[in-house]
């Protein structure tokens, strides 16, 4: 039996060790692009060079990471998961390299800062974390606030920065203001949904079956802006404030949504599996970024939490 626990042991050190950051990066590049010419492009290397790293990893680990499509990939279940831990890894290594440079200045002091729902359930606390290890001794006074309320803070300097979705800012140029992240939107579908059986699924397609429409975060009047730019309009059968309540109904087939890649998880509650696929017509990516007043010198301490967000997203 000890032998046998060897030999597991080294079988799964030398998994370890063949396992590369640039796997990883182009891993992930895949997933966050749902093409493997779009990574290849993005990385800056031939699509065979993503395709062979996604390969070796599947090999090596023995799990599908991607469902192949005919206009691209979606992750897999399997494939969701590593992607937040090659993320988390990528994202540690880009912190050490940028370590030296953000702690040449030993500051403390509070930052005042809001953002929305969104920001605040699926990036902001992670984003927070690593900004601590780097500057321990800045303090954050957090509010969780609806747009206007950001908007009317951010020009009444009642707050420093506010994160939110720059789509739904009102007349944008009064601020100044940086995009962070632009993330995907894709259908979201049960398995057995026959529009993923569609080789080329668009909005028109997507508009014949009963739509699930979050309106948490103004999801509603995001949605509908660019289902009209579309002079199509989905059909609706519930509307839902709760995140976890449209991913239930989606896994048990009561409908579909259309909801952006930062907040995909492939599985419901119950442990319900959902899947996500591309759409082929042009809808537009969640756009989410940092707003601050202009023509405002930022204090110290939120000036560096601003550099920091803009180097961390890689924006």
């Amino acid at each position: 039996m000890a032998k046998e626990r060897h030999g597991k042991e080294d079988g799964g050190q030398r998994i370890a060790k063949e396992i590369t950051l640039r796997q990883f990066r182009y891993f992930a590049a895949a997933a966050e692009t749902g093409q493997f010419s779009m990574a290849a492009t993005a990385e800056h290397v031939s699509q065979s060079a993503i395709t062979n790293a996604v390969l070796m990893l599947e090999q090596q680990l023995g799990v599908r990471l991607f469902d192949r499509l005919p206009h691209g990939v979606a992750l897999t279940a399997e494939g969701h998961r590593l992607h937040q831990r090659a993320r988390q890894i990528l994202d540690a290594v880009q912190d050490t390299l940028r370590e030296p440079r953000f702690q040449a200045h030993n500051l403390s002091g509070t930052v005042r800062l809001a953002a929305s729902y969104t920001v605040l359930g699926y990036l902001l606390p992670g984003l927070l974390a690593r900004f601590r290890t780097n500057y321990p001794d800045i303090d954050f006074d957090l509010h969780d606030m609806d747009r206007p309320g950001i908007e009317r803070a951010v020009l009444a300097g009642e707050i420093e920065l506010g994160i939110g979705l720059l789509s739904n800012i009102e007349r944008l140029q009064r601020f100044a203001h940086h995009t962070l992240i632009r993330s995907r939107r894709q259908l979201w579908a049960s398995p057995s949904h026959p529009l993923l059986a569609l080789p080329r699924l668009t909005l028109k397609d997507i508009a014949a079956h009963p739509y699930i429409l979050l309106t948490v975060d103004e999801g509603e009047r995001s949605t509908l802006r660019y289902w009209r730019s579309k002079r199509l309009t989905p059909s609706i059968a519930f509307r839902t404030s709760s995140m976890e309540g449209l991913r239930g109904l989606v896994a048990h087939s009561f409908g579909v949504t259309v909801l952006s890649d930062m907040v995909y998880r492939p599985w419901s509650l119950e442990g319900k599996q959902i899947e996500a696929r591309p759409i082929a017509e042009g809808v537009p990516d969640m756009e989410l970024g940092l707003l601050w007043q202009p023509g405002r010198k930022l204090d110290k301490p939120a000036d560096a939490l601003r550099e920091f967000l803009i180097h961390a997203s890689g924006s």
